[in-house]
């Protein structure tokens, strides 16, 4: 059974609605309903147009374009990011431009992919001590391999 998740679009960006390029697809395609320019160097906030109304126990995450990240070198900053099923204000892509020259964004350009995600029921329980495990604290390049 699938989970209906409710959206409106800002006036006059009904055409720019989410949808998946493909049926098979993981994600559905975020657009700019802005004309703008991402400068190199330096974050950007994209509006989208696009307002959720997610259902409790499930986010949406927005996540880079991989043709963006390799053509463009754009990305997103805080990836993913996440949309709580409280936030009701507008989806905005916090892209960032890692080439040398400024980044042309027209309204309808597909600048994000989001993701809806089911959340599990978990509780953090505090504790004195933790199990031993084979990797122990060892993190951050601890394995040798980079």
């Amino acid at each position: 059974m699938a989970t209906t998740v409710r959206f409106r679009m800002h006036p006059g960006t009904e055409d720019l609605a989410p949808r998946k390029a493909h049926h098979d697809d993981a994600a559905y395609d975020l657009r700019s309903r802005v004309e703008m320019s991402a400068p190199p160097g330096q974050p950007c906030l994209v509006p989208t147009g696009l307002f959720l109304e997610l259902p409790v126990g499930f986010e949406a995450q927005i996540r880079p374009r991989s043709g963006l990240a390799l053509k463009h070198a754009i990305t997103l900053l805080n990836t993913p990011g996440t949309i709580d099923a409280g936030y009701r204000g507008e989806v905005g892509v916090i892209l960032f431009n890692a080439g040398r020259e400024p980044f042309a964004i027209t309204r309808g350009d597909r600048i994000a992919q989001m993701v809806i995600q089911h959340l599990p029921d978990v509780e953090l329980e505090p504790v004195d001590a933790l199990a031993e495990s084979r990797r122990g604290a060892g993190g951050f390049g601890s394995t040798g391999v980079s």
